[in-house]
């Protein structure tokens, strides 16, 4: 197994932070401090996954990725130091698996780069695992179908969130006020409806079919065969 990671930051105490714990994880890591020696080192040797910083001093880590993408599906990992939910948008747009905001624990960096490259493993030909056709990120608040992160109101998180929490699982419009809406001073169950309405929307403009059933006078659940 390919274990060379390339860690691309031009901050010495975090790319020797990780570099350390990375080692002793048993990984291979290389480290630039700039975009343009990151694609150089890109092209000269066969990484298995890239920890790219967004704030470099030559160019943004957004370029390197869209430079990448041309010619490299390797895994990506961006860290930044901002934490706005747009830049998280561009950067997995681009391509990246997951982002990461500073300040960040080294372990939990290290974590996501063996779930990622398990991940990747498993979809490679001859493997036997089925990757989910659903992710939930609960500490990111993010969910992504059929390998798309999606763009989701705080609500439709909650509510996806709940039914993938309990697949195959019917949850009655009460419930799912209870769980999702427990805040609001003032919900009707028809706004279960409607934030069901919307979701079925973004999934389909993702990838055809329904997750999501309905139950008549029942509820709603999420097909057990996509968690």
């Amino acid at each position: 197994m390919n274990k060379r990671i390339l860690i691309v930051d031009d901050e010495p105490a975090i790319a020797d932070t990780l570099d350390y714990v990375l080692r002793t994880d048993g990984f291979e890591p290389a480290c630039v401090g700039l975009g343009q020696l990151a694609l150089e080192a890109l092209k000269a040797a066969d990484y298995a996954l890239v920890i790219l910083d967004i704030g470099l001093p030559d160019m943004s880590g957004f370029d390197v990725c869209r430079e990448l993408r041309r010619h490299s599906n390797v895994p990506v990992i961006f860290l930044t130091a901002r934490s706005d939910e747009i830049d998280r948008i561009v950067g997995l747009e681009l391509g990246a698996d997951d982002y990461v905001p500073k300040p960040f624990s080294p372990r939990e960096v290290a974590s996501r780069v063996r779930a990622i490259l398990r991940r990747a493993r498993s979809s490679e030909p001859g493997e036997l695992a089925r990757t989910p056709l659903f992710q939930l990120d609960r500490d990111g608040s993010r969910i992504a179908y059929a390998g798309t992160w999606l763009t989701l109101t705080r609500y439709e998180f909650l509510l996806l969130a709940a039914l993938l929490e309990r697949p195959g699982r019917v949850l009655s419009r009460a419930r799912l006020m209870e769980m999702v809406w427990s805040d609001a001073e003032e919900s009707l169950e028809r706004t279960v409806d409607a934030h069901v309405k919307t979701l079925r929307a973004k999934l389909r403009a993702v990838q055809a079919g329904d997750p999501i059933e309905t139950h008549r006078g029942l509820g709603y659940s999420i097909r057990g065969d996509t968690t």
